[in-house]
């Protein structure tokens, strides 16, 4: 290492700092592994660059109403063969959180949202966890639309029940998906994918596209099939039409 690269006294190496993600949480209403293991591959297969080692939070706590017991260890395996990277366990009981922090999987307070460590890391102050998209198991069909007036920037990833209304740039990296429509009111760089839970009459609205991927109901065109030269600066709906993706220049 060169002499100059090393931090100097007044430069430090590191740095903590508050932020937000926005992580999907999986809610489970049958302890059915195989009924379980079966339905996510199919809702998997809409919108499968969404899901590629996404992080995840599941949620028990439905569950547990209902006074059904769970293998944790056996849904964590199931999770991550299906190419996602489960965060944390919420709702759970005292056994089952406990089962989870051995998986070195977070719990979650459901009431106070409290992130509490996996058993093997160090002791820490509780920290509030605070997850601002999740991604249900069926479609809510009366959810209110999400406005996002920032910009979405490499790495985040925005879901939306309903429809989604970006009023900023969409930066490359970035992933922004619905139920429902999209509309970006600005340049759209990153991944976009609407309709994601089958919906064939949901479109996405752009004023400038140079998207790297879209899709609609798992139907998708990556950034080499857009020719995004010629959409360049100009407002487009993208849409569904005989299973095949169409871009219109509105």
């Amino acid at each position: 290492m060169a002499i100059d690269s090393l931090p100097s006294e007044h430069t430090p190496a590191l740095e903590f700092k508050g932020s937000t993600f926005s992580v999907p949480v999986l809610f489970l209403y049958s302890n059915d592994l195989a009924v379980i293991d079966q339905q996510l591959q199919q809702k998997i297969q809409l919108a499968p660059d969404f899901f590629k080692n996404s992080p995840i939070v599941f949620d028990v706590q439905e569950i547990n109403k209902k006074e059904l017991n769970i293998d944790v260890a056996e849904l964590t395996g199931i999770l991550y063969k299906s190419g996602m990277l489960p965060i944390g366990i919420r709702g759970g009981n005292k056994e089952q959180n406990n089962k989870a922090l051995e998986l070195l999987i977070p719990a979650y307070s459901l009431h106070h949202n409290i992130l509490h460590e996996p058993k093997s890391a160090e002791p820490a102050k509780d920290a509030k966890a605070k997850v601002e998209t999740e991604a249900k198991a069926l479609p809510d069909k009366n959810a209110a639309t999400l406005f996002i007036n920032q910009p979405v920037r490499s790495g985040q990833r925005i879901y939306s029940h309903g429809d989604l209304i970006v009023t900023a740039q969409v930066s490359p990296g970035a992933e922004i998906m619905a139920e429902g429509n999209i509309h970006v009111y600005n340049t759209l760089k990153g991944r976009v994918s609407a309709g994601v839970l089958g919906n064939t009459d949901a479109r996405i609205f752009c004023l400038n596209l140079e998207a790297e991927l879209v899709s609609i109901a798992g139907h998708y065109k990556v950034n080499e099939d857009l020719d995004v030269a010629h959409y360049r600066k100009k407002p487009v709906q993208i849409y569904l039409q005989e299973h095949t993706l169409v871009i219109d220049i509105i």
